[in-house]
């Protein structure tokens, strides 16, 4: 049974880099291979929310303040201090660490709702410390002129360069991921979801287990955002606003909290969907503005939850299994 769940992974992951590889060579602009990189970037972000919420039972909905943290400070440290990008990169990952676990000792003392609003609360001290710090950040026109990834005398210049990077980058972090949650770490944090008290009781210091995925999950998001900055450009408070932050936990809810592998279809679905919204609903409503793609789009995610409660993945694993169980109870009786 060991060995059928390796080879079903090894076959999984093969014909997941084989998709990957040969899509740009498919599509007919870069338009949708930009949707592709945000699909990459988006992904990271998500794999990082699925261990903290789906695995730790932590809920934040103010993510996105480390993706563009991550962005930030790598703009600054490449753009202005002329640092080299990768080490920007690096740079940047480890502040954002850094700080992350500064606050995630007070704010993960809370829990529930009161967890949930501490995070929204920090998306909008971050979003209004952007728009004031005008001398680092730019201010509400945000920071700009930031250089190309490079390594060497290699660039990454054209978008077909950087969604082999982007993916490449997501890829390492599904692979990442998908050891911790199989490790001892992943069993703790399972048990801190289940019962936080139950969990201590046998021994696993909770707070040090929910710090540490706080961090790296923050990590993830500042790689992202790294990622982001090199490839657009340029960043603004905007892109860190809150819409993001619920969109992530959107995509890891429609994925399945608890599923890595959830967090690319979860990216992918909630990214595409809203990207065929904006072009399609126009075309079908005269006048249709942003206010009915929201409503579209809110009613397809309700319809969504209410059929597939545990995500696209979780979800349609389990139906398809009782659709199967059930073929082969009428078989058998037959």
């Amino acid at each position: 049974m060991k060995r059928f769940s390796h080879s079903g992974n090894l076959i999984a992951w093969i014909i997941v880099a084989i998709i990957i590889a040969l899509l740009p060579l498919y599509l007919p602009n870069n338009y949708q291979v930009s949707i592709l990189i945000f699909v990459a970037l988006y992904t990271i972000l998500t794999m990082g929310l699925s261990l903290l919420m789906g695995y730790a039972g932590q809920i934040s909905l103010g993510h996105a303040v480390f993706y563009g943290m991550g962005g930030y400070a790598t703009g600054i440290l490449a753009a202005r201090l002329g640092v080299p990008t990768p080490l920007a990169m690096l740079i940047a990952a480890a502040l954002t660490g850094v700080v992350a676990f500064i606050v995630a000792i007070p704010m993960l003392r809370l829990r529930g709702n009161y967890l949930a609003m501490g995070t929204l609360g920090l998306n909008v001290i971050f979003v209004l410390f952007l728009t004031q710090q005008t001398d680092w950040t730019g201010g509400p026109n945000g920071l700009s002129n930031i250089p190309k990834l490079s390594v060497g005398d290699f660039v990454v210049k054209s978008d077909v360069q950087m969604y082999y990077v982007a993916w490449f980058a997501a890829l390492s972090i599904l692979a990442l991921s998908l050891n911790i949650v199989n490790s001892r770490f992943g069993r703790a944090l399972r048990a801190i979801h289940g019962s936080e008290i139950a969990a201590e009781m046998v021994g696993v210091d909770a707070a040090h287990y929910k710090t540490a995925v706080f961090t790296l999950s923050a990590i993830y998001a500042s790689i992202a955002g790294s990622l982001y900055v090199f490839w657009i450009g340029l960043i603004s408070p905007s892109v860190v606003s809150i819409n993001l932050s619920v969109e992530l936990v959107v995509m890891v809810a429609i994925g399945g909290l608890a599923s890595v592998w959830g967090a690319i279809f979860g990216a992918a679905a909630v990214t595409v969907l809203a990207e065929f919204l904006r072009n399609v609903l126009p075309q079908l409503l005269k006048g249709a503005s942003g206010e009915q793609e929201i409503i579209a789009f809110g009613i397809i995610l309700i319809v969504v939850m209410i059929f597939l409660p545990e995500g696209l993945t979780t979800g349609g694993l389990l139906r398809y299994r009782q659709w199967r169980a059930g073929r082969a109870m009428k078989n058998a009786s037959r």
